[in-house]
C-alpha cells in the first residue's frame, strides 16, 4: 500500500539535488578582498638598497674612458697610456674608436653626466658587450664627496 500524506495524496521521494549554491563561497571571496584591501596599504613598500660608491681596492693604471655627455654625445680617450687625445664619437663607431687607442685589452669606464639618461649609458654598455669588452666599470664620486 502506498503511502499517503497528510492530503490525502501520495508522497513523492526527494531527488538528490544537483546544483551548488555558490553564495556562501561569493561572501567568503567578498570578505577575502575587503581584508586584502584593508591590510595592503599597511605593508611597506618596496626598498631597493643600493650600494654606496666607494673607493674600489685597486685602480688600473691604464684604462679607456668613456664620457657620455648630458646632450648625449660621447667622448672616447685613453687615460695614462701618454695619448690623452679625445675623440668625439657615434655610438656606432665607439668599437673603432676603442681599437684605435689600442684599447682591446684595457678596461674601459663610462663617465655618464648627471643629467644624462640612463638609457644612454645603457646603450654605451650594450655596445661594449656587442664587442666582447668584459671589463666595464662605471666612473662615480666618492662617497662623502662634492657634489
Amino acid at each position: 500500500m502506498a503511502a499517503m500524506n497528510l492530503r490525502g495524496g501520495r508522497s513523492r521521494r526527494r531527488r538528490p539535488v544537483s546544483e551548488i549554491n555558490v553564495v556562501p563561497y561569493i561572501d567568503v571571496m567578498l570578505v577575502l578582498l575587503v581584508i586584502f584591501m584593508v591590510t595592503a596599504p599597511m605593508l611597506p613598500p618596496g626598498v631597493i638598497d643600493l650600494p654606496s660608491a666607494g673607493r674600489s681596492n685597486t685602480r688600473p693604471e691604464a684604462y679607456v674612458e668613456i664620457t657620455v655627455g648630458a646632450s648625449g654625445e660621447l667622448r672616447v680617450r685613453a687615460r695614462n697610456k701618454g695619448d690623452s687625445s679625445e675623440r668625439t664619437v657615434g655610438l656606432v663607431e665607439l668599437g673603432d674608436a676603442i681599437r684605435d687607442i689600442g684599447g682591446d685589452q684595457l678596461p674601459v669606464v663610462i663617465s655618464g653626466d648627471r643629467q644624462v639618461r640612463y638609457e644612454s649609458v645603457i646603450e654605451v654598455m650594450s655596445q661594449l658587450q656587442k664587442l666582447n669588452i668584459s671589463r666595464v666599470a662605471l666612473m662615480v664620486k666618492p662617497a662623502g664627496g662634492a657634489k
